[in-house]
Formats: structure tokens, sequence, C-alpha cells
């Protein structure tokens, strides 16, 4: 029995996927954002219960990398979408997507501009692929991981919620910023870049310096920025991993 709680904990972060793409189609990115959010706790704890019960199986692997293709692939590749869209037509979030009519409007001229957040999909795609066969990505990563690349897209609908400015609105809704976000989380996710992993083996703090430092700094940060703290954590996380050896 106890075998298949790891995987109990993939599927409920699969439907919080599933749930979510239902939001960003319907235009909540919001609720769409707090739902992937919830599946991240349920990914981290898949993995941490198949350690601590010895029950990791192959099938739970590939179960993993399917779900994080939904909640960690498809979902920000959409997020982006509806981040550009709204950004070249203010009235597409407003309205709902279901009544920006895809096909018709293409068929009339349509921006093919928020399909360029599809790139996100496919790049997460290869990212999740690679993983499942470089033997490198045991106790570390190379490239951004898909759940930290997803954190920073799903930020940016957060930030504008939450803690408005027009200054904020004017960055945010920049369809370059959000096509120049596109392009360099796409090439980060499969970049030959060495990355540490929040997996703790044991709770020895030598061992685990980097990660404990990290935590800090992210909990610090979150309480005094809140969401704007996200994109900073994940810039951080990476020269982290870059200047700070294990």
């Amino acid at each position: 029995m106890k075998k298949h709680i790891p995987n109990l904990f993939t599927s409920l972060n699969l439907l919080c996927g599933c749930l979510a793409i239902l939001f960003v189609v319907s235009g909540d990115l919001v609720i769409a954002s707090l739902l992937v959010i919830i599946g991240m706790f349920f990914d981290f704890f898949d993995g941490l219960a198949a350690r601590l019960l010895h029950v990791q199986s192959e099938i739970g692997k590939q179960l993993d990398s399917l779900a994080d293709m939904v909640s960690f692939g498809v979902v920000p590749g959409l997020v982006m979408f509806q981040l550009l869209n709204k950004a070249i037509a203010p009235q597409a979030l407003e309205t709902g997507f279901e009544n920006v009519k895809i096909i018709k409007g293409l068929a009339s001229g349509m921006s093919f501009i928020p399909f360029i957040g599809m790139l996100i999909i496919v790049a997460s795609a290869f990212r999740l692929a690679k993983f499942n066969i470089d033997i490198r990505q045991t106790n570390s990563f190379i490239g951004l991981p898909t759940p930290a690349n997803t954190l920073l897209i799903i930020s940016l609908p957060l930030i504008f919620q939450f803690q408005y400015t027009a200054f904020i609105e004017s960055v945010i809704f920049n369809q370059w910023f959000l096509i120049g976000v596109t392009i360099i989380s796409s090439f980060l996710l499969n970049a030959e870049l060495p990355l540490f992993a929040l997996k703790f083996k044991t709770w020895d703090l030598a061992a685990n310096k980097i990660r404990y430092v990290f935590i800090a700094i992210c909990i610090l940060a979150t309480l005094l920025l809140k969401f704007i703290a996200i994109p900073f954590i994940i810039l951080l996380y990476i020269l982290m991993s870059l200047i700070w050896k294990e």
C-alpha cells in the first residue's frame, strides 16, 4: 500500500495542473497560479515520500514527468500566452478567453505574438525529457528546473494582482518584456547550467550550507517583498549555483 503514496501526491499535482489550465483558459490567472503553487507542494512531497518510504519506482518517475509537463510546462506556457494577449489586446482578459475566438481571430489577422509564449511548453518538454535520461542530474540539476521556471512565470500575474502600481503594469504588460522573459526562460531550461537541488539527504548543516542559506534568504525576501521577491529569488538561485560550488 505504501508504494502508492508517492503516486498519490504526483496525481494530486497533475490534478492541480489540469484545474489550473481551466482557469488560465477562462482568464483567471491568479487562481491558476495559486493552483500551480499547491501542485508544487505535492510535487515536493511525492519525491520526499518515495525516498523516506524507499519505494522509488520507474512508473513513479514517468508519472512524475507527465504531471510536471502539465503543471510546469503547459500551464506556464498558457499563462504567458494570456499575458502576451493582454499586452497587445487589453480587452482580451477582461472579456474572458472564450470570447477571444482564436481561430476566427487568426483568419481576420489576429497577432501571432501571444503564441510565442508557447515556446515555454516546448522548452519544458525538452527539459523534462533530458532530465529522465541524464545521469548527471541525480543529485543536482543541469538547466533551470521546470518548477522554478514556472514560479517565475506565474509570479507576474500575482505581482500585478496583489502589488499593483502603474509602473508594474507597464512592465508586466510590455510585450517586449514578456517576449524577453519567454526566450530567456526557454534557454535557461535547457542550458548547460549546473544548479544545486533542494534535496536534503541529511539535515547536516555543513553538507547543506548552501541550501540553508538559500532558504533563509528566500524566507526573508518573501516577507519583505512578497511576490516581487520571486524573480529575484530565481536569479539568486542561479547566481548562488554558479558561485558557490558544493
